[in-house]
């Protein structure tokens, strides 16, 4: 399972340059959009970073959005997973549903862990 956001593309630009936004708007993959939102909100809610493992992917089939969660120690020792599907309109609370599951079945531990370690570092 890739990373969160992997393959998307992402362009930066000034909020306030209208001409630019237009130009840019012409490249936005909506599909694409809403499955980096649902992976982005469950890396948030996991306070995820490039060093940690934490992957996630999102697909979108007709108007359902389905996605897989993982969170596990770099060793590959432990791995807790999740999935979940619904409605794309709920693309963010899929993402933070899925957290949340991680979340209770240990991976709390496997970040909480990493975190530490990496501040002692």
């Amino acid at each position: 399972m890739p990373a969160i956001g992997q393959g998307a593309i992402g362009i930066e630009c000034r909020v306030d340059d209208v001409q630019i936004n237009a130009m840019l708007a012409q490249l936005h993959d909506r599909e694409t959009g809403l499955c980096v939102r649902a992976e982005r909100a469950m890396n948030a809610r996991l306070s995820g970073g490039c060093q940690v493992p934490i992957a996630g992917f999102a697909q979108l089939h007709g108007d359902e959005l389905f996605m897989r969660g993982l969170v596990g120690n770099p060793d590959g020792s432990v791995l807790y997973r999740a999935e979940r599907a619904g409605h794309y309109d709920n693309a963010e609370v899929i993402g933070r549903e899925i957290a949340e599951d991680l979340l209770a079945q240990g991976a709390d531990k496997v970040l909480h862990d990493l975190y530490n370690q990496d501040a002692t570092e």
